[in-house]
């Protein structure tokens, strides 16, 4: 038996942060970033929508880009003095990323961060609250994922929780906000997007319920993320959309080694943080050709050059055409092709060798990783990860 859960409700289209003045409650907190969102206004019509609604409102503000274990207990200590009802988390996934784990620690104050990295071991939710997400960004789709990332700076590991019970009761994904993102920060996302979408698509848990979503997110995003990049509104607004049918298929099929490995280098190196959607970017088309030794990943992949109208007859044509389509994507959008080129070689090379091994161990037990089309060993994730720094080609 398989399981498939969204939002109860998911409310789209240009103004549709509107509904929040149709919300039932008393007190609600509301999630956010840095600043973006109240600079652009956003905020101070959510919050004239809640009034509107009769509810009692207060803000948690500047939730960190890679929300930090330290940042959740605050935000969660903030929930239990105010009490709220709602908690409505606006932004990127940052923001509401955070929300979902303060959540569990708002109804549960006796609940450990390690209890909620064990993958779907929350606690029953909804004692005390509900949860609505609106993301600015067009890429996360945390917004209606069972999945949050947060950080332990301390250790230097970005942990996915997973569980059903942080799916949102509802989305609102509005295009209004996303208008705001500058143009790395689209390309970012876009391609984390479609990293989502194509590994949902090759995931071991993939089913009918997910397949058709994950591919017309591909499509959509193949069409409309250059043209979003380079300030396109309508595009933009399609972006919107199409992230988040990629996060539907992926909060039910789960993903891959792009995102383990994303994850546990994202925050290993001292010269900086790799952010999360370019990690993704570079690294999606070495382990699409890792994966294609799998001979039913391999097919799938071909369904998707396919679906594109990429040229090839073959699998092994098509899934390279694949790779090569994604590699003049990133080029498109300037988004480097291996770690040692990142914002100018800031990942320390040495650094980077002495720490491959352990960063390797962590990233096969990352919770992504069993669901992946072929599980690398401790030698083949060494060579994964050398091989997206170095910009070498896999032949393993």
């Amino acid at each position: 038996m398989s399981r498939f859960t969204l939002p109860r409700d998911l409310y789209h289209g240009a103004g549709s942060l509107e509904e929040l003045k149709n919300l039932k409650g008393k007190r609600a907190i509301l999630v956010l970033g840095g600043g973006s969102m109240k600079r652009f206004g956003f905020v101070d019509r959510a919050v004239s929508y809640l009034k509107e609604a009769g509810m009692e409102v207060q803000l948690f503000e500047n939730v960190e880009p890679d929300p930090s274990v330290d940042t959740v207990l605050k935000g969660a200590e903030a929930m239990r003095a105010f009490e709220p009802d709602w908690i409505i988390a606006m932004g990127g996934g940052s923001p509401i990323d955070a929300a979902k784990a303060m959540w569990a620690f708002y109804e549960y104050p006796q609940i450990t961060f390690e209890d909620l990295i064990v993958p779907f071991n929350f606690p029953t939710l909804r004692q005390k609250a509900k949860f609505c997400a609106i993301p600015s960004t067009s890429g996360t789709a945390t917004e209606v994922t069972a999945f949050s990332v947060i950080t332990d700076y301390k250790k230097g590991i970005k942990y996915p929780l997973a569980d059903f019970n942080i799916t949102p009761d509802i989305a609102i994904i509005d295009p209004d906000l996303a208008e705001t993102m500058p143009a790395k920060l689209t390309a970012h996302t876009g391609m984390d997007a479609m990293t989502h979408a194509i590994e949902a698509y090759v995931s071991t848990l993939h089913c009918d319920y997910t397949d058709p979503l994950a591919l017309h997110a591909i499509k959509m995003i193949h069409e409309f993320l250059k043209n979003s990049y380079d300030g396109d509104k309508d595009a933009r607004a399609r972006m919107h959309n199409a992230q988040c049918l990629a996060g539907m298929a992926f909060s039910n099929a789960l993903l891959g080694i792009v995102h383990s490995m994303a994850h546990k280098t994202g925050a290993a190196y001292s010269g900086g943080h790799i952010v999360h959607g370019c990690a993704n970017a570079m690294y999606l088309p070495k382990v699409i050709k890792f994966n294609s030794k799998n001979p039913e990943a391999a097919s799938r992949y071909a369904d998707i050059a396919r679906f594109l109208h990429l040229e090839g007859t073959t699998d092994t044509e098509l899934v390279d055409a694949l790779i090569a389509e994604l590699k003049a994507m990133n080029v498109s959008l300037n988004i480097p092709s291996c770690i040692k080129d990142y914002e100018g070689g800031i990942i320390d090379e040495a650094e980077f060798n002495s720490k491959l091994s352990a960063v390797a161990e962590l990233a096969i037990g990352d919770a992504c990783t069993g669901s992946n089309p072929r599980i690398p060993t401790q030698e083949e994730m060494e060579k994964l990860l050398k091989a997206c720094f170095y910009d070498l080609e896999i032949d393993f």
